[in-house]
């Protein structure tokens, strides 16, 4: 369950993506007009320490994915991830990473993908009661509810391409920078385990508004 508060944030969440996708090389700047939020989604942290939300964002005809980490302190060694720092009217000072390089984010989307998860609820504080907010990018991963999800110690993200490779020891994750919605996932998990030759060993897979068949976003691949 992720709880959001109404809050004012100063530069927005959209305002430092504007910033950070074009020196990013698997970015192609088309034009003068900025990138255009589609939708986001969360995981849940565990210890409720670590905000995970994945943007959506469209530019030039391509849609692309840029997964953020919000912390309440800087997280040692990301420092070439980092987006920057924003005030959050609520929770003071938040750093916002490219959440690839984040341990908490990592183990978030093995889990989503191996366990067949879908996105977090997502609930805003009003008044002092939660009232339920719809996601605006649905996702799902192909596994099966209960697996097993190894302990990851994650290495530095290498992207190549448009494609993040993220090493965690047992497995490793791939996350689409570039969107496809030619390539499509599906909701049938045993027709995605069959696919293992094309995905590994599972997919995380979305759709948002204007886009109802699943779009593959992420996969994950075992020795």
């Amino acid at each position: 369950m992720a709880i959001i508060h109404r809050a004012t944030l100063h530069p927005s969440k959209l305002e430092l993506i504007e910033k950070y996708l074009p020196v990013q090389p698997w970015f192609t700047k088309d034009g003068s007009a900025p990138p255009e939020l589609l939708g986001a989604y969360r995981f849940d942290d565990p210890e409720g320490e670590v905000g995970l939300e994945t943007h959506l964002v469209s530019h030039g005809g391509k849609v692309y994915q840029v997964p953020l980490s919000y912390r309440g302190s800087e997280l040692p060694g990301a420092e070439a991830s980092l987006l920057g720092t924003m005030e959050h009217s609520v929770l003071g000072t938040r750093w916002v990473y490219d959440a690839c390089a984040d341990p908490v984010y990592v183990a978030a989307l093995a889990t989503a993908i191996l366990t067949g998860q879908q996105e977090a609820k997502q609930f805003v504080e009003v008044d002092g009661t939660l009232e339920p907010r719809a996601s605006t990018v649905m996702v799902k991963g192909s596994g099966t509810p209960g697996s097993e999800v190894p302990s990851v110690t994650p290495a530095a993200p290498i992207t190549e391409g448009s494609v993040t490779s993220i090493d965690a020891g047992e497995l490793t994750l791939l996350v689409n920078r570039v969107v496809d919605p030619g390539t499509q996932g599906s909701e049938d998990s045993a027709a995605l385990r069959g696919a293992g030759s094309l995905y590994g060993a599972g997919t995380l897979s979305g759709t948002w508004a204007g886009q109802e068949a699943p779009v593959l976003l992420a996969s994950l691949s075992q020795p």
